[in-house]
C-alpha cells in the first residue's frame, strides 16, 4: 500500500520564512510556498539554489532574471528555474505567486541561505 497521509495547510496560519514566503503543503520530494503581495522592489543580487522551482503568477508583474535572460512574468504565467541556475527577481507591480520546489526548499536551510552569483549552492 502506498503512502496514505493527507496534509492540508491553511495559508493564513502558515509559517513565514525570512524572505517573506509562506510555507504551504510539503511532502518528501516537493514543497509549495506562497509569495503574497510582495511590493515593487529592485532585484536582489543573483543567487543559485540547490533545488528547482516552478511557479505560477496569481497577480502583479515581475521580471525573472535567469542566466542572463530577462523573462517578464504576468498573471497566469508559469516559469521554471532549474537547480543551480543563477537568478533573481525584480517585482514591478505588487506580486503574488505560488511556487513548488523539488527537492523541498525549506529542508536543511536551503531556502534561507542564498548562494551569491557564481557560488555553489
Amino acid at each position: 500500500m502506498g503512502d496514505t497521509s493527507v496534509k492540508k495547510v491553511e495559508s493564513r496560519h502558515s509559517p513565514k520564512g525570512e524572505m517573506g514566503q509562506k510555507y504551504l503543503a510539503s511532502g518528501v520530494r516537493v514543497a509549495m510556498r506562497l509569495w503574497e503581495d510582495e511590493p515593487p522592489a529592485e532585484a536582489k543580487p543573483a543567487s543559485t539554489r540547490d533545488y528547482e522551482t516552478v511557479g505560477f503568477v496569481l497577480k502583479g508583474r515581475a521580471e525573472l532574471h535567469l542566466e542572463g535572460q530577462i523573462i517578464l512574468l504576468n498573471p497566469g504565467d508559469s516559469w521554471l528555474v532549474p537547480r543551480g541556475a543563477s537568478h533573481t527577481y525584480k517585482v514591478l507591480e505588487t506580486f503574488s505567486a505560488v511556487e513548488a520546489t523539488s527537492p523541498v526548499s525549506s529542508a536543511h536551510g536551503r531556502d534561507e541561505h542564498e548562494a551569491p552569483k557564481g557560488a555553489k549552492a
